[in-house]
């Protein structure tokens, strides 16, 4: 309508001047509602044509949109293991830092297990001293054993001496019973070496091992008994929650709640575009937006990046190839906008639902000195008629209230 009016004062009305003063045409006479077609014909056909080119280059060079947000992100409030709430630390809509505990659940079964593995460990404490006595022991009768290999072998070393020199004092007999000794001595040894090395390798691989193994398992199960305590990961503000004591808990079936953290959704939104936009939208490129959450407020901002994908072109692997005509809607090209200046949206909550107008600038461009003049008036022109868009924004800002509140029937 606006553009409507500006467009008739330099179509309809000259054309109705002109009837008026030079022709001698009068309304009520020669101008009525029947014959007002014909008599302003050119003014109205001018008129319609140029209302819709201004219309067309306002809102190509000048976009604007509703489908503006600012998305933020929740988080689920979900123990990792199922189990029954034993105490609840904090309320629906309540503040939390990161690292407040939230719930707890019954970790008696926990407890018992990190009890075990506790329990595990000094064993293996335990066997590790007796492993240590058993080395020594296998060391004494290794050396035991050697010692009595050695007497042997000097003994009948000294009788096999005195038995080549055909000495009466020693027999046959008791040169072989000594060979056999030797024997058996040297096989008494090798026994308790190898005893020795089994308890060595006890103590020095297998108990280890078995203490690492028992650690490990500790360390499990205070893991699992940690669990049982849910801590908020970052700060923020509990929504959706109404857990108490005795509830049960399914990290799958039944969530606890909702956190919503203090830092998500703050400082941009988010514009959804016609594709027809899409080369005009770029970085850098100034907007203002309204909020129904700040009715009468336009807060300026600016464009920081323009999503290079279109939403709707989106594909998942499914049992079924994907057809273009089965698309509902065309996909939006996605704008990013920030406050032009710091704190400039602080008053607009997470998920605000805005109307949005991007502006075209072309100020740099109009500053070069080899620049056509058809080219300085049509950009001169391009940059003038935003100045309409942000009229119509602030109208639509003033209205909203009423709109809302009157004609749309939603209190």
């Amino acid at each position: 309508m606006l553009e409507f009016i500006c467009c008739s004062m330099l179509t309809i009305f000259p054309d109705f001047l002109f009837r008026r003063y030079w022709q001698g045409k009068r309304l009520g006479q020669e101008i009525t509602l029947f014959s007002m077609w014909y008599e302003l014909r050119y003014g109205l056909s001018s008129c319609f044509i140029l209302t819709v080119s201004l219309i067309t280059l306002i809102f190509y060079y000048h976009p604007s949109t509703s489908n503006v947000t600012s998305f933020f992100r929740t988080v689920t409030i979900l123990p990792e293991i199922s189990g029954r709430v034993t105490e609840v630390m904090v309320e629906n809509n309540q503040t939390v830092e990161e690292g407040d505990v939230i719930f707890k659940l019954d970790d008696s079964r926990q407890r018992a297990a990190v009890a075990t593995a506790r329990a595990a460990v000094i064993e293996v404490d335990a066997a590790a001293l007796l492993a240590h006595d058993d080395t020594r022991v296998a060391q004494a009768n290794f050396d035991a054993a050697e010692a009595a290999f050695e007497q042997t072998k000097d003994e009948f070393e000294r009788k096999n001496t005195l038995f080549q020199e055909n000495s009466p004092a020693v027999t046959v007999r008791e040169v072989e019973r000594l060979e056999n000794l030797i024997q058996e001595r040297l096989a008494a040894v090798d026994a308790a070496h190898s005893a020795l090395e089994s308890a060595k390798h006890r103590q020095e691989i297998q108990i280890p091992a078995q203490k690492d193994s028992a650690e490990a398992s500790l360390n499990q199960a205070q893991v699992e008994l940690s669990k049982m305590t849910i801590y908020a990961g970052q700060a923020g503000r509990i929504e959706q929650f109404d857990l108490r004591p005795g509830d049960y808990i399914n990290p799958i079936l039944r969530p606890a709640g909702i956190l919503v953290p203090s830092d998500t959704g703050r400082g941009r939104f988010q514009a959804g575009f016609s594709q027809l936009t899409a080369q005009v939208l770029h970085p850098g490129m100034l907007a203002e937006i309204s909020c129904a959450t700040a009715p009468m407020r336009v807060t300026p901002m600016v464009i920081i990046g323009v999503q290079d994908v279109i939403p709707s072109g989106q594909v998942r692997p499914s049992d079924t190839l994907r057809d273009p005509q089965n698309l509902q809607r065309p996909g939006t090209v996605i704008a990013y906008m920030e406050p032009l200046w710091e704190g400039g949206i602080d008053h607009l909550p997470p998920g605000s639902q805005c109307e949005v107008n991007a502006y075209t600038s072309n100020h740099e461009r109009l500053q070069d000195p080899d620049i056509g003049t058809a080219k300085f008036v049509a950009l001169h022109v391009i940059d003038t008629v935003g100045y309409a868009h942000a009229l119509i924004l602030r109208f639509r800002a003033i209205l909203m209230p009423f709109r809302t509140l009157v004609f749309s029937g939603h209190h």
